[in-house]
């Protein structure tokens, strides 16, 4: 059964888990004005709500969790304090990962912005592995947010920073037994990390998005018993291609395929792209597919590609 990414988003539970997910930064330092040009402020009714991160010019990545704040969200690029003179994009299309569950597995989702960001000294996308790879326990990384910077204090306005240490996966899994994936999540520790408003900003390690900030210890961002936790991104390169490359690369092809039983006449300009979404498929490729609208007789079809 195919269902589209907005008929997905509608069908989300609510978050329920002994983890907070609702995760800036602990113990974290102010960052050098626009040092990481690649962040972006996801706000809903001018409300800084998430983090996430350029990956290309039309593309933001993120939490999945942060969806369940609603639709019409906002993106703020190019912003140190994302208060003050930013740009404003809206957001075109909720690519949630299909796998998505509410124990925060493949809590990864694309943000499709209307219209590209164009680069500039303070906006810029980060580059992301180019294959599927664990990350050595001990490798130093960082993470950066606007969130607060603990439990009772207020969100900071201006971006903060710090930096974290890779532990083992076998570590992980034993502070968080059932909740962690060796495969799909990454856990990183030290004196800092992320709390309340950070979810959806990378793990940089070596200059590279390697994780999605997920979840830690509920109430309590500086656990010392249990580290902060990422959706490993190595994992989902394929959907991630899928969809970054798909769009363009395919859209023509498809639409021709929606149509080829039409009863009236048509021509693509006669065509409106609704909707994109993904299916997983059991010999771990995915199935890229469009739904698409005649302007003649307002019918959709539905059409879709192996990746």
């Amino acid at each position: 059964m195919i269902i589209s990414v907005l008929l997905l988003v509608t069908m989300l539970p609510n978050l329920s888990v002994p983890a907070s997910v609702q995760v800036g930064i602990v113990n974290g330092t102010e960052a050098e004005p626009h040092s990481r040009p690649y962040m972006v402020s996801i706000q809903k009714n001018k409300k800084h709500i998430c983090g996430g991160f350029l990956v290309s010019a039309q593309f933001v990545m993120t939490a999945a969790h942060c969806f369940k704040y609603g639709d019409k969200l906002t993106v703020v690029v190019g912003a140190h304090d994302y208060t003050k003179g930013s740009g404003h994009m809206g957001v075109k299309f909720y690519h949630i990962h299909p796998g998505y569950k509410p124990t925060l597995l493949n809590d990864i989702m694309l943000l499709q912005l209307y219209g590209e960001v164009k680069k500039s000294k303070n906006v810029k996308w980060i580059s992301l592995p180019n294959k599927d790879k664990d990350i050595k326990a001990k490798v130093k990384c960082s993470v950066a947010g606007w969130g607060k910077k603990n439990n009772t204090d207020k969100a900071s306005n201006k971006l903060m920073e710090v930096d974290v240490t890779i532990i083992d996966k076998k570590e992980c899994q034993k502070k968080w037994k059932e909740d962690y994936s060796t495969s799909r999540m990454l856990c990183a520790g030290g004196h800092g990390g992320f709390c309340q408003g950070d979810s959806g900003g990378p793990l940089v390690c070596n200059n590279d998005a390697v994780g999605v900030v997920s979840f830690n210890e509920k109430d309590n961002c500086d656990s010392p018993s249990r580290p902060n936790v990422y959706t490993k991104i190595s994992k989902f390169l394929k959907w991630i291609n899928a969809i970054l490359e798909g769009v363009k690369r395919n859209i023509q092809e498809m639409l021709w395929f929606a149509v080829q039983r039409e009863a009236c006449p048509f021509t693509l300009s006669s065509l409106k792209v609704s909707d994109t979404f993904s299916v997983f498929h059991k010999h771990n490729d995915w199935l890229h597919c469009y739904s698409v609208r005649h302007s003649c007789d307002h019918t959709a079809h539905h059409s879709c590609g192996w990746r």
